[in-house]
């Protein structure tokens, strides 16, 4: 595989743990979440409302 791949998932789940901080949600899960589902758990974080 592409090791472009994982850097862009990588950086994926790094965004989206700062996206969820910013929602006053914990970026740690959101990461460890991001690493399994990616652009899906993007989609739900965005959808999901600030704390």
């Amino acid at each position: 595989m592409d090791e472009g791949y994982f850097v862009g998932w990588g950086t994926l789940a790094l965004i989206n743990a700062v996206l969820a901080q910013g929602k006053n949600r914990s970026g740690f899960n959101w990461f460890l979440l991001s690493l399994l589902l990616g652009p899906v758990a993007t989609f739900f974080l965005a959808l999901s409302e600030k704390r």
